[in-house]
């Protein structure tokens, strides 16, 4: 494993110093600091009777990870919590159930149940779905102002974000970048459009703008930083933590894309409180099982729709259409619109490949909808009696 792609030691003296907090019932659990609280501790309980020992999983790593525990950093064997569900294997923010000193090699014998967990399509054919991070409160969506805005992607994350169970916060990095104040305010209002009830900050790790706000919302729990390679993740990872734990690249003049920096993802314990996991950069990004996220991104439409006249109303060209009639109006973007319709179709062709019922409903759908069209066709040909 080359150093790169490594925390640096100053992770493992982290780690060191939060096992110092004292052993006696007064004092804060080691783990604490890690998220470790009254009710994780009671679903430990069973593993605790056979002596294994909490961890926090930082890093996986080819069939090993490491954990923290009381006594610091572990690195334990995985063969045990390696399925054949790509959804149920070992993931970085997992708690697990580690053996005790002693053993050679150490093996997590088990995880406990997620609270949340961040899940995306995988870019193979089998359509499986991969865990990128488990236990999170927070998705920071990280956006580049160094090259245009794309709101369709920043929507796609948006919906993987609330489905997730954590909170959404965009991040408009590079915010250094920007020419002026006023072009910076009317991008962060482009981008609140497209994510209702989201937090939008402007940050920039090179003059720090932002970066104590963004520090104030990542203290009260776990955060994932996911986004496209070239987003300025890394250097954002490095403001948080307040060290350079995690190497930086420069991105291409080219296109202004960047090389993945991270290659895994790594849980860092933040200075103001709270952990990070930072993410390896995401090319593709495919729903999963998203429908109530995808609701949530797009309240507005979700809302309209309640006053269509029919209540599985498409909004194509369903007579008595409230989502059509604002946007024909203007008071839904069109752009909104399709988005809407892209993620919609998207989820049900994900939901379909592993719900039998699912398929087919929307074979009927399909049956339905193209008899419909032939008929317009019969009848604007001038053939229908």
């Amino acid at each position: 494993m080359s150093s790169s792609s490594r925390p640096s030691s100053s992770l493992s003296s982290s780690l060191s110093s939060s096992s110092l907090l004292g052993s006696s019932s007064s004092a804060p659990h080691p783990l604490a600091p890690y998220g470790w609280d009254a009710e994780w501790e009671a679903e430990f309980a069973p593993y605790a009777a056979q002596g294994l020992l909490p961890g926090r999983v930082v890093r996986v790593d080819r069939g090993q990870c490491d954990l923290v525990t009381a006594d610091g950093t572990v690195r334990a064997d995985t063969e045990f919590v390696t399925p054949r569900d790509p959804l149920k294997v070992i993931c970085t923010g997992d708690w697990a159930a580690v053996d005790p000193d002693g053993g050679d090699p150490r093996y997590v014998r088990a995880y406990l149940p997620r609270r949340t967990s961040f899940v995306r399509s995988t870019s193979s054919k089998r359509s499986e779905g991969q865990i990128l991070a488990s236990n999170v409160d927070h998705s920071i969506i990280a956006v580049s102002l160094a090259a245009e805005l794309d709101l369709g992607r920043i929507e796609r994350f948006l919906a993987l974000g609330w489905e997730s169970g954590g909170q959404p916060v965009v991040v408009l990095t590079k915010a250094d970048l920007v020419p002026d104040g006023a072009t910076l305010a009317h991008l962060v209002q482009d981008v609140e459009t497209a994510a209702p009830g989201v937090q939008v900050l402007a940050v920039s790790a090179t003059s720090g703008q932002g970066v104590d706000v963004l520090a104030a919302v990542v203290s009260g729990g776990t955060s994932v930083l996911l986004g496209q390679s070239g987003a300025g993740k890394s250097t954002l990872a490095n403001a948080l933590a307040g060290a350079d734990i995690m190497e930086v690249q420069a991105i291409r003049d080219i296109d202004g894309k960047g090389r993945h920096t991270t290659t895994t993802r790594n849980l860092l314990l933040l200075p103001a409180g709270g952990v990070l996991i930072d993410t390896p950069g995401l090319r593709g990004v495919g729903l999963w099982d998203a429908g109530t996220g995808v609701g949530q991104v797009f309240a507005e439409i979700e809302e309209l729709a309640e006053d269509c006249r029919f209540h599985d109303c498409a909004h194509t060209a369903e007579p008595g259409c409230a989502v059509l009639a604002a946007a024909e109006d203007g008071t839904l973007p069109e752009r909104r619109l399709d988005s809407y319709r892209k993620l919609i179709r998207e989820n049900q062709r994900i939901v379909a490949k592993t719900d039998a019922r699912v398929r087919a409903e929307l074979r009927r759908e399909w049956r339905l909808r193209g008899a419909e069209g032939r008929a317009a066709m019969e009848i604007k040909r001038g053939r229908v009696r």
